[in-house]
């Protein structure tokens, strides 16, 4: 890799490949150590191609649930089942992981920044613009860098636009989704909302058992399929639908209380 070669953001590859190495030494702990990171589905990492991936999940704080995949998905790349111990994994790591994220977060401080060109895709959110409701149209630049980063590689995204649980899916998911035809792979995750403050970057409770389930891709029918039913496939897959309170209230509820708990931290 030439010394100042970029990425199709105009990122230096080998300036993000250090940032992501002293990233990952510097929050290992928080996933191996202060709490413990249970890891279910690893081995679909391993089978998926190079470029063309788009991870589905559910969030819980801003910065703690990519940085987790950023780690497992590179210690699967490097043999490790279900597992991200022996952090040797980050010496090569795969530097065509993008994460998208609200343009106004990745803006909101300097380590924010730094995190943003290890690589964030950052749009400007229709629905919310400096904690007040909004209305706004998308912005084709958004659309069209997200189908950039997945042309060159993986992307990860909320879909919910919130850490908030039980939030509805935002259609714009299932718009990139359908026009765009990515292999869709679903994550689940818990604990990081037990485990860290809204931002993610501060350890609020240890001994937490995080975890997060990685399932196989979503079966969908690009052509034929509605935008209402990958969204409610989206649901579904990230255990975001509104059936699931019904079958696990006390999970719902624990989560509602942990939220209430945590308001502090959003303001």
């Amino acid at each position: 890799m030439g010394l100042f070669k970029k990425n199709p953001f105009g990122h230096i590859l080998f300036l993000k490949k250090w940032l992501i190495r002293i990233a990952g030494l510097l929050t290992h702990r928080r996933y191996r150590g202060f709490n413990e990171l249970q890891i279910e589905g690893s081995e679909i990492i391993k089978n998926l191609p190079e470029t063309g991936v788009l991870f589905i999940s559910n969030h819980q704080t801003y910065f703690a649930d990519v940085v987790a995949m950023f780690h497992v998905f590179n210690a699967s790349l490097s043999g490790r089942g279900d597992s991200i111990k022996d952090v040797t994994y980050l010496w090569q790591p795969k530097l065509n992981i993008y994460y998208v994220a609200a343009k106004e977060t990745m803006k909101s401080g300097f380590l924010p920044k730094i995190l943003a060109y290890a690589g964030s895709i950052s749009i400007e959110r229709t629905w919310r613009a400096d904690g007040k409701e909004v209305n706004r149209q998308v912005k084709f630049s958004d659309i069209s860098n997200i189908k950039k980063a997945l042309d060159d590689g993986w992307v990860i995204t909320f879909p919910q636009g919130t850490t908030k649980p039980w939030k509805p899916i935002r259609k714009g998911t299932a718009h990139i989704i359908k026009q765009y035809k990515p292999i869709v792979i679903p994550v689940v995750i818990d604990g990081f909302r037990r485990s860290f403050d809204k931002k993610g970057l501060r350890v609020k409770k240890k001994g937490i058992l995080q975890s997060m389930v990685i399932k196989e891709p979503l079966e969908i029918d690009y052509e034929n399929e509605s935008i209402n039913e990958i969204v409610e496939k989206i649901e579904y897959a990230i255990e975001q639908h509104p059936s699931f309170l019904k079958v696990i209230p006390e999970q719902a509820i624990a989560e509602m209380e942990d939220l209430n708990k945590t308001r502090q931290w959003e303001y």
